[in-house]
């Protein structure tokens, strides 16, 4: 065994703190972000939020987006397909060796510039200046009174806001009904043990077999016991909750329909024997077992149908909202589409002054944290900036490129891969990818993801391509417009798309069909 030394060049990608802060901010939507914002905020005392005439160093400018040029430098790293690992990160790179140049100097001339201002009148200096003057009002308030004209204070800069009404779960608002009738301490009980059986749809999930058995013996509960509770439930608000079936959910529903509704008996004979029938449009055989007519028929399956067979659903999706803002917003000048960026979702951050006041008074090592901590609110700024500006380009050429879906809609939707916009903006396909998801664009035909315009291409018969958005867009023009008693089939639809010169297969007709949520043909059939 012997010592040597060897020489050894290799090629590798390593990522600088800015840079990996890069990559996470073009990735997040504009909610995460924010919060992402909020999270640095906290920890970093020189970055603070400014108003829309401040850049980030509090000097008056039209907005933060104008000094985000979208001809300035890529903030992306661009890694060698062949020497880069299958994960490694692929983003706009800074030029070699100019990341943030001059950022020290740049520290110290906003360190210069900036003079320590005043602080605000602190939150507990408010209270206490509120309490002084207002403190007997206040007191009235607090104790049932009610502000009139000449009681409200004369500044009326109050944090009191309207606070949204929360909206009870199912399971609370069957039980305030119970709470009202006038029931047996032993029949609350049994219809409270029903209630927590009923599931986010209205429906008892267990058999009262089964909930009588998990009661104790020493109860002595009965089955026309568990029955007689049952109906006690099933006679609250949503009609219809607490069936076992949804046969006994529309006949519940029925129920408490008029009498003199038009043919409630026989759609109360169909709800409890030929659901089935129903649903798999087998109307000669409902014809003949319920001897009506066709147009009586039509009037029972509007019935039916009107009918709620989920009670429940109003109350299970509380609280399951998605939110998104529009980074993005596209409108027609001069015949020309322009995507512009949303100013509204932009945030505005800037230097807080009092902190640079300090950072320049104090340049001993002990100032040391302050230093690190502006390089980081540098970095946050001009990687937000750097983000937005990317953001419009991919926007931009999205939307030179789409300009048919903008004018006719989806049915003029042109095939567009990753592939496409990255070599145009000169981006890798991993830069793209990140700048469409979870980000919006604002079009006079709705708001669409960015992700939407790109899709695969089907061949043509003349040798040209088209968008698998378009073939839906025609799947679903066909099926509106097809003929209720004799709905087209998968086959029809393809050979009429074959007219039209598209070749699609049947299979693929199917696929795209289910994805729209379109049913097959026998169920598209009415009368």
């Amino acid at each position: 065994m012997k010592q040597g030394l060897q020489l050894k060049f290799s090629q590798n990608l390593s990522l600088t703190p800015q840079l990996q802060q890069a990559i996470r901010l073009l990735q997040l939507s504009t909610l995460e972000l924010n919060q992402e914002i909020d999270v640095l905020m906290q920890t970093n005392p020189l970055l603070e939020r400014g108003d829309d005439t401040e850049d980030e160093y509090g000097n008056e400018v039209e907005s933060v987006v104008d000094s985000a040029d979208s001809n300035s430098q890529s903030v992306e790293v661009v890694a060698d397909a062949d020497k880069a690992e299958p994960d490694s990160f692929d983003v706009e790179y800074l030029e070699s060796g100019n990341e943030f140049s001059g950022l020290e100097s740049s520290v110290s001339s906003v360190a210069e510039q900036a003079e320590p201002s005043e602080f605000d009148v602190t939150n507990a200096e408010y209270a206490d200046t509120f309490s002084a003057e207002f403190g007997d009002e206040f007191d009235e308030f607090s104790n049932g009174s009610r502000w009139d004209e000449n009681t409200m204070p004369a500044d009326d800069d109050s944090d009191f806001k309207p606070q949204e009404t929360l909206q009870a779960s199912l399971r609370e608002h069957l039980l305030s009904q119970l709470k009202l009738m006038p029931l047996s301490e032993r029949d609350q009980s049994l219809a409270l043990m029903l209630v927590d059986s009923i599931n986010d749809d209205g429906y008892l999930e267990q058999s009262l077999e089964e909930i009588a058995e998990l009661m104790p013996e020493e109860l002595e509960i009965d089955a026309i016991e568990l029955q007689t509770a049952l109906r006690h439930v099933q006679h609250l608000d949503p009609v219809g909750v607490g069936a076992r079936t949804l046969s006994e959910c529309l006949l519940l529903q029925l129920e408490v329909l008029p009498e003199f509704t038009p043919h409630l008996a026989l759609a109360n004979l169909v709800a409890e024997h030929h659901l089935q029938a129903l649903a798999s449009r087998d109307f000669v055989k409902l014809r003949k077992e319920l001897g009506c007519d066709e147009a009586t028929l039509k009037q029972i399956q509007q019935l039916i149908t009107s009918l709620n067979p989920r009670p429940g659903s109003a109350f299970s999706h509380i609280g399951s909202e998605h939110y998104i803002q529009h980074e993005v917003i596209v409108k027609k000048v001069k015949g020309i589409w322009i995507a512009s960026l949303n100013d509204s979702v932009i945030p505005k951050l800037k230097i807080n002054q009092l902190y640079a006041g300090i950072l320049k008074r104090n340049r001993d090592s002990s100032s040391q944290y302050l230093q690190s901590q502006m390089q980081e609110a540098k970095w946050m700024i001009k990687n937000i900036q750097q983000r937005f500006s990317t953001i419009l380009r991919v926007s931009q050429a999205i939307v030179d490129r789409q300009r048919n879906f903008l004018e006719y809609g989806e049915v003029a939707m042109r095939p567009l891969v990753l592939r496409e916009i990255a070599d145009e903006l000169d981006l890798h396909e991993s830069t793209i990818s990140r700048v469409t998801t979870n980000k919006y664009m604002l079009t006079p035909r709705g708001i669409f993801e960015l992700k939407y315009f790109f899709g695969s291409s089907v061949a043509t018969d003349t040798g040209g391509t088209c968008s698998a958005t378009a073939i839906r867009a025609l799947i679903k023009q066909l099926v509106d417009q097809e003929n209720p008693k004799k709905p087209y089939s998968d086959n029809q639809i393809t050979d009429l798309l074959a007219k039209q010169g598209i070749v699609v297969a049947r299979r693929t007709i199917a696929k795209y069909r289910e994805s729209m949520n379109i049913a097959p043909a026998s169920l598209r059939k009415s009368l």
